[in-house]
């Protein structure tokens, strides 16, 4: 059996006319415009022996041929929450750029420094000649923050300034506080479209293909690698580090470094490494400098922390989203490294080269990908806020798009999976150790 997981629809509102008929630039015909009962699989493999399976599908993304938004009645927010991620003001420009063009919207408005500017600054009118080059540029022009959530103020904010549809721009933490405003204005009874747009350069973020800015992260991360790995061949016994992006997921590190083919060897948060000891990764280290003179070693930031000493208060530290505050792992990798060396082989010539390119990978603009990606994400968007449609993310399931509800993407994690096909090609591409299997059978 299959039946679209249901997105909500704002019942207060009419049937009108798609402005798109009239649209010089469109010429709408045969299968042009979406019909409710079109869906996206979220699987597309099954299992044809099975005696039955139950399959989830989405609302299939994009225009319909009613809409239920007056266009000139619309009051529409962008805000972009969170860390800065390369396409940030694609989106914005192309949902400008779109509900102007393609619904004849007039009233857009940018709301400053993420979730507290809704209730404690100004919000600035934009248009397509006011956003018209923001996608050749980093980071967002509207700025961004961390934090600043308070529900009833900025619903209150919403309430006040008449805004009729919100679209919200940011990652795992924004959207679970896009939820919850979803869920006062419902409560409200308030006729406010409320869609959230994922922005993770991670790629964390659970059911869709994946992130906006992922693709462009993981070209910048090439580049950091080949220069660590210029700086390990050209020096006796050089390690080029490089530390990638990625809390709770390994997602850049193992794209690069299958991308890259120079990376000896590379450690994500889903799987355990250890150190010392038969399998572990000093014994790898000195066998692959002994065989090629250098090794490229790349770390993704949240490996390996429970690993790095804290005091008390460092372990109870959080950052304005709630989240654990990690150290460093490049800095301390850089230090057991030298200790290492120094005391297994004292009058040997030892250089660690330490690359973090988080910063100058966060703060590019978009590649030719991200930004065609961007403006299909924002015209997804738009689509279904004008159709009625509220509390959902518009995303390329199996890379057709689709309507996800906000709360199901908010709540689900992508992982790397250390069992897959994928992992398996990054140690065939490395020939690094299994450290887990290594551990476990130590531990026998």
């Amino acid at each position: 059996m299959t039946g679209a997981t249901s997105i909500p629809c704002l019942s207060g509102l009419h049937h009108r006319r798609n402005p798109l008929e009239d649209n010089p630039f469109f010429h709408p015909s045969n299968g042009f415009y979406i019909n409710p009962s079109d869906v996206i699989l979220a699987q597309v493999a099954y299992d044809l022996s099975a005696q039955s399976q139950s399959r989830v599908a989405y609302h299939r993304a994009g225009p319909r041929r009613e809409i239920m938004y007056e266009p000139s009645a619309v009051k529409a927010a962008i805000v972009t929450c969170g860390g800065l991620c390369p396409g940030m003001n694609t989106v914005i420009r192309e949902l400008v750029v779109g509900l102007w063009e393609l619904y004849g919207v007039r009233e857009i408005y940018g709301i400053p420094a993420g979730y507290r500017g809704f209730y404690s600054m100004e919000a600035v009118k934009l248009d397509p000649k006011a956003v018209h080059d923001w996608h050749k540029k980093g980071g967002t022009v509207l700025a961004t923050s961390r934090g600043g959530f308070h529900l009833h103020k900025i619903v209150d904010a919403i309430q006040l300034n008449g805004f009729n549809q919100v679209y919200i721009i940011g990652g795992d933490g924004t959207m679970r506080g896009a939820v919850e405003i979803f869920k006062e204005i419902s409560l409200r009874k308030l006729e406010v479209g409320i869609t959230g747009i994922p922005k993770t350069v991670d790629n964390d973020v659970g059911i869709i293909d994946r992130s906006f800015g992922f693709q462009t992260a993981v070209e910048m991360a090439q580049q950091a690698i080949s220069a660590a790995h210029v700086e390990a061949e050209s020096a006796v016994n050089g390690i080029g580090l490089v530390k990638l992006m990625g809390r709770s997921t390994g997602h850049i590190a193992l794209h690069a470094t299958l991308s890259s083919r120079d990376v000896d060897c590379c450690l994500i948060p889903e799987m355990d490494f250890y150190l010392e000891g038969k399998g572990g990764l000093f014994e790898f280290l000195e066998k692959r400098l002994k065989e090629r003179g250098h090794a490229v070693l790349v770390v993704a930031e949240g490996a390996g922390q429970e690993m790095i000493p804290r005091n008390e208060s460092q372990k109870q530290e959080r950052d304005e989203s709630g989240n654990p505050v990690f150290l460093d792992v490049g800095v301390w990798f850089k230090s057991v490294l030298k200790d290492w060396w120094g005391r297994e082989h004292p009058d040997e010539l030892f250089t660690v080269k330490y690359i973090d390119p988080t910063y100058m990978i966060r703060a590019v603009p978009a590649n030719a990908t991200d930004n065609l990606y961007c403006t299909l994400l924002a015209h997804s968007a738009i689509h279904g806020v004008m159709a009625g449609y509220t509390g959902f993310v518009p995303g390329p399931i199996n890379g057709n798009y689709a309507y996800i509800p906000l709360e199901e993407v908010a709540l689900t994690k992508n992982e790397v999976n250390t069992s897959d096909h994928k992992w398996a090609w990054v140690r065939s591409v490395t020939n690094q150790p299994d450290f887990e299997t290594n551990f476990k059978g130590q531990s026998l």
